[in-house]
């Protein structure tokens, strides 16, 4: 089992942001996406604070959030990184082999470029490849602006992710008739 102590936290700022667009999506009836829990047992408690300060996690997460988009079941993952590179320990496995269906992606903040990225499953699943066929066990922030679309902001929509989505459904569609997207 996995230990938690401050790293635990990494991401929690991106996922504040993406916790309120889910709320104004749900507020305005565009998507309801819920963020999935990772159960933890806590070991130790500071008891002046009362925060946990040391916690083991109870059962491997699937995936950060899932949900529905105007019908289309969707699951993504919250990733932040501090530098240019990504690294591919950063996803687990069964989060590649959780996709069933639908449409999964990956919500990836560059902090130091201040840039937040959709990047698709199948993008995700290319770079996975490249790894396990022994490659590089990373992707560069380059290679990810190439393959993925910028996320922005729009009034009380942080991360904006849904006009990436169609973007993400459109290129799927084009790709199953044959077309270049």
């Amino acid at each position: 089992m996995g230990t938690w102590k401050t790293r635990g936290l990494r991401g929690s700022t991106l996922e504040e942001l993406i916790n309120r667009t889910n709320e104004s999506y749900r507020e305005k009836g565009l998507a309801l996406i819920q963020k999935i829990p990772t159960p933890i047992t806590p070991i130790e408690i500071d008891k002046a604070s009362r925060h946990i300060t040391l916690a083991y996690f109870d059962m491997k997460s699937t995936v950060d959030y899932i949900g529905a988009v105007q019908g289309i079941p969707v699951c993504f993952d919250a990733k932040e990184c501090a530098v240019r590179t990504f690294p591919l320990q950063n996803i687990h496995p069964h989060q590649i082999a959780f996709k069933q269906g639908g449409v999964a992606f990956i919500i990836l903040s560059f902090t130091s470029q201040g840039e937040i990225y959709y990047v698709p499953f199948d993008v995700i699943a290319g770079f996975w490849k490249r790894m396990e066929d022994g490659g590089r066990k990373s992707f560069t922030y380059e290679e990810a602006a190439a393959k993925a679309w910028k996320i922005r902001s729009c009034r009380d929509m942080l991360v904006h992710y849904l006009e990436e989505l169609q973007l993400d459904l459109d290129r799927k569609e084009a790709l199953e008739q044959g077309k270049t997207p």
